[in-house]
């Protein structure tokens, strides 16, 4: 909670927003979003979960920025920077790409914290600007910072840069104390802005390095700076919104729990049963709490329920709220509750409550929960938990509202229509607005239009999905060039689709949704999934009892629809299918590994990482590997263009008066393209069931089950971070060990004569392999071969991860010991490949020549060196020397695309097997530390501990 919560009720909920937040001076975004002075770096990283946007002018650069604070050591940003004085294409009127304006280029830059500013050591952070794309802005620094003073007013920084910045630079900030609220700023700006992209057309030309100062004031969440530099003036405004808070504003407006006062007299179990009125009341009750899917019966003593709601955002809070109104109707003699919450009608987490009397007291607080909690059972539902079809006829005296009415600030919608009924059937309309970027006939087209959705229930699991689309106002018709992507258009025609109809049927489904067994769903979909694509298909999930980690496949078979948005349709078709795995890792990061068939009929894999903050704010990103080669710029033939992008997902509920369920999302990618497409899923199973899951099996898995004023600081109630503890100690451990087993000089020695032979043997096999593989090279074999190559090394570093995700003990430090000898392989191998020199077959300068580029050498094969570093300690400790087979084959490869020669496979193999060997030898009797990622019984710990 902020500390604005213990005001008084007259201040309103937006004050509340604006003066909420504290104000930390020594995190402040410079004009470019990175936390700093005016253009330099500071060594502050914002604090964990910051979310700050704003916009800063520096002639002759505009930035729009964005920044996150991933991690408390890691302080990602993205900018979209417009450059005054050249032109984005052309500046002849009437050209294609006349309207686009000026210059603009996307740039992400990264800062990561290596040091914690303590009483004498400063604060030390690296970073580097422009990581991706064209890289106008590239550069890197590294810099300290330290506060000084008696009130810690005042702090100052130093530090060096490549490129950008460009040497030395400095910077310092005071805030006086008579006004918190301002701060004076100052900096030695090393930038050599003479250097930069076209600077001789641009005011960039005429700047010269030198000192600035400037003025700032913080308001809560807002913040702005204005400096003067040499000869110009330049000015940031910016917005930062703490994601790290659990709640931004107290929820004045929502409703009360159930009042048991009013409730009918309580019967008996006969007359509960021989009147359906008796359970109909307890219904209308639940519905009237925004319960939906209400099913009720009463046997042998137990009263049992089944349920969903679609406003209340926990799922323990819910449930209570479900137990404190079952409470108040259950009939007498009722010794037992149960309570399964669903979704879909599909079961995902069931609480059995063995003592209705400590239940009673923990909720009206005369119980504490560590003794309520003997008599709660919270578990993963199972099939029998679902209630059958109004088993005693208790709907049919339950009032079915579901009046059309006009909401306004309802579900994140400044205003809409809608109407919502007990089976959770809905319709919606309201207002929506799309947003397009960089196309060369405009920056910026949009498309204003509304949006109306049609759910409806048809039976036990059957669903009818709709959404309909009436476009009213749009600038995507100005976009004229057409796609020039190589691949099958399944996405970059979607300007076509944009104007292709006003009045259009996005969407129209039947979605079946099962449970086959505990911890299995299921779904079979078929209808139109898209604006673009029709079809039918399922997926199914796996979740283990094991809370790390889920599993789902599915597969689609699509039919691209017709531009117009009914039934028309295009002659492509495709089937696209995949495997994905789950996992969650600490600071509540989960990471998704997609592997299969894209939309353009490639195959190959795509990586997601989300962070969910406390407030549930989560920030992702996804980047895809695939056999599609794009090569429309920026891709090019030899450096193909992959899909990347991120994605900003923000529950409704931080910003509202009152709980939602509602999320905001959206996500950008630098390209539409066709490479490392999806279809929009049906109803995807995993997002499905993956917050209620969470708060099922977040400690005791109530939540915030009573809503009681004392027990809101529980670490149910608010989980803390989960963060890995400092692996720094056990890891110098490790070290030690590995110095003290360091082969002597006769055992490098014997070591060495036999690789050394080994690899002149090899040498010997050189030519006449190259010749061979010269004359197949074109050959399906030999490219496939040579895949498998380049897959080898990920592959077996990625078996060694999983070994430490979801192996033994034994296993997890072989694990470990794996991947430490990649990461010492792969140094060796690189600076020996800087010594060598050597070029690489492809290049065409005979078997000794040299490379033009030394880190692109040939000697030794880095692939190699990986591959063998990763088996060796698991082919040694489990006595497995088919593994070395794995590595052998899988790293010639790299010699039939000629990337290697025989002896440059043979020389990073024997680096390999020797760093392992090595580490292996040094590290396999371990048992004073290991890493661990532990299941409890309703919370899941991880750690790195020994003893030492």
């Amino acid at each position: 909670m902020s500390k604005l919560s213990k005001l008084p009720f007259k201040y309103s909920w937006c004050s509340y927003i604006i003066f909420g937040a504290a104000n930390a001076f020594a995190a402040t975004p410079a004009l470019q979003g990175q936390s700093g002075y005016i253009n330099m770096p500071s060594a502050w990283v914002e604090t964990d979960g910051t979310f700050s946007t704003g916009y800063g002018y520096d002639r002759p650069y505009g930035s729009l920025w964005v920044s996150a604070t991933m991690f408390p050591f890691l302080q990602m940003t993205g900018r979209y920077v417009a450059i005054n004085g050249i032109p984005g294409f052309t500046n002849v009127k009437g050209e294609y790409g006349s309207a686009y304006g000026r210059y603009k280029d996307k740039v992400v830059d990264a800062k990561l914290r290596l040091l914690t500013e303590s009483t004498w050591m400063p604060e030390v952070s690296v970073g580097a600007t422009d990581l991706l794309g064209t890289e106008l802005f590239k550069g890197q620094y590294v810099v300290a910072t330290k506060v000084f003073g008696k009130d810690r007013n005042i702090e100052a920084s130093i530090g060096y840069g490549n490129k950008r910045p460009d040497g030395l630079f400095a910077g310092v900030r005071w805030v006086p104390l008579a006004a918190p609220n301002w701060a004076f700023v100052a900096e030695y700006d090393a930038n050599d802005y003479k250097k930069d992209f076209r600077a001789a057309e641009t005011a960039a030309g005429q700047r010269e390095k030198g000192p600035a100062v400037g003025l700032e004031y913080r308001w809560g969440w807002l913040g702005a700076q204005v400096a003067r530099h040499r000869d110009h003036f330049s000015a940031n405004a910016y917005l930062s919104i703490p994601f790290g808070e659990r709640e931004f504003i107290p929820k004045l407006y929502e409703p009360a729990p159930f009042d048991p006062k009013q409730a009918p007299p309580r019967v008996t179990g006969e007359e509960w049963q021989q009147q359906p009125s008796h359970g109909a009341a307890l219904v209308q009750a639940l519905i009237k709490q925004d319960f939906k899917n209400v099913r009720v019966t009463f046997e042998d003593g137990t009263l049992k329920l089944s349920l969903t709601n679609s406003r209340i955002s926990n799922l323990g809070r819910a449930v209570g709220r479900a137990a404190r109104t079952a409470l108040a109707f259950a009939p007498q003699g009722t010794r037992r509750m149960q309570i399964a919450y669903t979704k879909l009608e599909q079961p995902i987490a069931t609480y059995e409550f063995t003592d209705l009397q400590r239940l009673t007291d923990y909720l009206t607080g005369l119980s504490n929960r560590d003794a309520f909690l003997q008599t709660v059972i919270v578990r993963y539902a199972q099939p029998s938990d679902q209630i059958g079809e109004d088993q005693h006829g208790m709907l049919a005296a339950v009032a079915n509202e579901g009046a059309l009415q006009v909401q306004v600030g309802q579900d994140g919608n400044t205003v809409q229509l809608a109407s919502e009924d007990r089976e959770a059937n809905r319709f919606k309309v309201y207002p929506k607005v799309s947003m397009f970027f960089n196309d060369p006939s405009g920056a910026l087209r949009y498309e204003l239009w509304a949006a109306g959705t049609y759910d409806r229930r048809l039976a036990p699991g059957l669903f009818l999905n709709s959404d309909f689309k009436l476009t009213v106002y749009e600038t995507v018709s100005g976009v004229t060039q057409a796609s020039n992507s190589l691949l099958p258009h399944v996405r970059s025609d979607i300007a076509d689709y944009k104007r292709g109809g006003r009045f259009k049927l996005n969407r129209l489904m039947l979605n079946k949704y099962m449970m086959p067994s505990e911890r299995v769903y299921a779904r079979v979909s078929g209808g139109l999934y898209e604006e673009m694509f029709r079809g039918i298909g399922g997926q199914v999930l796996y979740l283990p009892k094991d809370r790390r980690w889920a599993a789902d496949v599915n597969v689609d078979a699509l039919q691209q629809r017709g531009v117009k948005g009914w039934f028309d349709k295009r002659d492509y078709q495709t089937v696209s299918g995949f495997a994905s795995l789950h996992y969650k890792l600490p600071y509540d990061v989960t990471a998704t590994a997609r592997a299969g068939r894209f939309l353009a009929k490639d195959n190959g894999v795509r990586m997601e990482f989300k962070r969910r903050f406390p407030s549930g704010v989560e920030i992702g990103a996804w980047y895809t590997k695939t056999s599609g080669k794009d090569i429309t710029n920026p891709g090019s033939p030899s450096n193909p263009y992959n899909d990347k992008g991120i994605f900003l997902s923000v529950p409704l509920n931080i910003m509202l008066p009152m709980d939602t369920q509602t999320v905001a999302g959206v996500a950008l990618s630098p390209w539409t393209r066709d490479v490392g497409q999806m279809v929009a899923s049906p109803g995807d199973l995993y997002d499905l069931v993956e917050q209620p899951r969470r708060d099922m099996n977040t400690f005791d898995g109530l939540g915030n089950f009573a809503e009681r004023r004392d027990e809101q600081n529980l670490p149910a109630v608010n989980p803390p971070v989960d963060a890995l503890p400092n692996p720094w100690p056990l890891f110098r451990m490790r070290v030690e060990q590995s110095v003290k087993s360091t082969p002597t000089l006769p055992q490098w020695g014997n070591g060495a004569i036999i690789g050394g032979g080994a690899i002149l043997a090899s040498a010997l096999l050189d030519k006449p392999v190259d010749r061979f593989m010269k004359k197949h090279q074109g050959s399906s074999v030999a490219r496939a071969w040579n895949n498998i190559g380049k897959a080898t090394p990920v592959v077996l570093a990625g078996a060694a991860a999983g070994a430490v995700a979801f192996g033994d003990a034994r296993m997890q430090n072989i694990g470990i010991i794996s991947l430490e000898s990649v990461v010492g392989a792969a140094a060796l191998s690189i600076g020996a490949k800087h010594i060598a020199g050597r070029a690489r077959p492809i290049d065409e300068k005979g078997q000794w020549g040299k490379a033009a580029d030394r880190s692109n050498a040939s000697f030794p094969s880095n692939h190699a060196s990986v591959a063998f570093a990763a088996v060796t300690p698991f082919a040694q400790e489990y006595d497995a020397p088919w593994l070395y087979g794995l590595a052998a084959a899988g790293s010639l490869g790299r010699t039939a695309g000629r990337q290697h020669w025989v002896s440059d496979v043979v020389a990073g193999s024997v680096l390999g097997m020797a760093v392992g060997g090595w580490l292996w030898q040094a590290q396999r009797d371990n048992v004073r530390s290991s890493f661990a990622v532990t299941p409890g019984t309703n919370a899941v710990s991880v750690a790195w501990f020994g003893t030492y």
